[in-house]
């Protein structure tokens, strides 16, 4: 009974680990029965890693947030081949929204990964959201639903599971949930018709898994944030919405919770509300063995149900069944390549104001590249690279943030330690979520006075049009850099 339990309590934990082989002590855990592993960038997720958690646990769920844009673990080094939810829905294409899908779906299934933290099912109501963004796939409830349902379809669709988040709806916020406790001031009408929709049509669509998100909505549960709170898992997800797939919290050490209590206390109440999975970003053998024990000490002592971590259990282990049972389909959208998908989507997501060619190498000043938690700091905005590629010479000035512009008037060339002929040099300024920080605007205006014919890229939601062009690629990617590049250079 003991050894039951104990192995229970490992099979609803999904931590991630550092380094870029799975540590003994990970090894050891999935021998344990451990239910999951959390892939992140810093592990150079791939086959072979995937290969070594399979080698200790054959039906470990092995997941990564691969969103495409912003949020990419698989492409950091070189962005994103996909524009992110953002573009996919300027451009209102449900059926590319779903071979984007398909494809990001199909590069998991290349390496073996059974879930995908994805999509951002949030609609983006407030436009001062600081973590979501260009990681919705807009603000309308509408649209976001009918996208949302096309990029579950297509990844799972190849054969890997897709998780709708960050429910009950992270849009309507102002603070990063990884820096504190955002509040989402809605009334339970309004979170009814705008942030559930898309949650209630992907659950309509059979995703087979939604992360909660650690977000305090006083309409559903004034006391405890949706992780904890049985009133926003149970009732509203479970019972109103009808979900029985695999539920997993977002990851517990971010300060929203974590704030709140130790992470063996947020694991058993997360679990207690409804919660299957519990996702721990940032772990170690130490903070593993303090949840598996508190959760087995919360059994019994009565303050989590057997029955209920049983069932969080079943939940984890149906998700894997199901995996294993679409290997046939891996296999045949291994063999379907799309390659183009995400770089169309790029292209007809470009908004472009005014009118400019580049003909020789400009000079790149990049304003705010680094926006927020959810976004690695290694993902790169792609427009100096996809330029250069395109103009040989081109060079690059990054600001600090809020950091002062150089004057791109008379002496250019000295202040920012450029070589001669930077005097006459096109000027390209790549900005992200102008509409959201006023010393961007700032700075764009500035550059605006400085140099009339300046170009502006802005790689987020955008401002109102600014400069001799502007170029909104609504995304952070490869892809969209190269899309705008290739405008400006046509």
């Amino acid at each position: 009974m003991t050894a039951d339990l104990y192995r229970l309590a490992m099979a609803v934990l999904q931590p991630g680990y550092h380094g870029t082989s799975v540590p003994d002590w990970m090894r050891r855990a999935l021998g344990q029965g451990l239910g999951g592993v959390v892939l992140f960038a810093r592990n150079d997720p791939g086959e072979q890693v995937v290969r070594q958690i399979r080698a200790e646990n054959p039906a470990a769920v092995v997941a990564v947030d691969e969103e495409g844009g912003a949020v990419t673990r698989f492409e950091v080094a070189s962005g994103s081949s996909f524009p992110g939810n953002r573009a996919l829905g300027v451009v209102d294409d449900v059926a590319l929204t779903e071979r984007v899908g398909r494809q990001i779906g199909r590069m998991l299934a290349q390496a073996d990964i059974t879930l995908d933290y994805a999509p951002t099912a949030d609609v983006n109501a407030n436009p001062a959201n600081p973590v979501i963004g260009v990681r919705s796939f807009g603000p309308a409830a509408d649209l976001v639903a009918r996208h949302t349902v096309a990029y579950v379809n297509g990844v799972q669709g190849a054969g890997v599971a897709a998780c709708a988040k960050h429910f009950p709806g992270h849009g309507d916020t102002v603070t990063d949930s990884h820096l504190a406790l955002p509040t989402v001031h809605a009334s339970r009408d309004l979170i009814s018709e705008r942030d559930l929709p898309p949650f209630r049509a992907a659950v309509e669509a059979g995703v087979r898994s939604i992360m909660c998100g650690h977000l305090l909505v006083p309409a559903l549960d004034p006391a405890m944030p949706a992780t904890l709170s049985h009133a926003v898992l149970t009732e509203l997800l479970r019972g109103e919405l009808g979900f029985d797939g695999m539920l997993v919290t977002d990851a517990i050490e971010m300060r929203a919770v974590a704030a709140m209590f130790g992470p063996g206390e947020i694991a058993v109440r997360a679990l207690t509300a409804g919660a299957d999975a519990i996702c721990v970003g940032e772990s170690t053998e130490e903070s593993l063995h303090e949840m598996r024990d508190a959760i087995v000490a919360a059994v019994r002592a009565g303050a989590l149900p057997e029955e209920r971590l049983a069932e969080a259990a079943s939940r984890v282990l149906a998700l894997s069944q199901w995996y294993g049972e679409q290997a046939a389909l891996r296999d045949k959208v291994r063999a379907d390549a799309d390659e183009h998908a995400g770089l169309e989507a790029a292209r007809a997501a470009l908004t472009v104001t005014g009118s400019a060619t580049l003909t020789r190498p400009p000079l790149v000043v990049e304003v705010n590249t680094r926006f927020n938690k959810a976004v690695d700091p290694a993902t790169p905005t792609g427009v100096t690279a996809a330029l250069a590629a395109l103009l040989p010479g081109t060079e690059r000035v990054q600001l600090e943030p809020e950091g002062e512009l150089p004057r791109l008037g008379p002496g250019l060339a000295a202040r920012a330690g450029l070589g001669s002929g930077a005097e006459q040099r096109p000027v390209v300024l790549v900005v992200h979520d102008a509409a959201r920080h006023p010393w961007v605007r700032d700075r764009v205006a500035q550059a605006v006075r400085d140099r009339p014919d300046v170009i502006v890229i802005d790689t987020g939601i955008p401002d109102a049009p600014a400069g001799a062009a502007h170029l909104a690629t609504h995304g952070i990617s490869r892809v969209s850099a190269q899309a705008a590049a290739e405008w400006l250079t046509s």
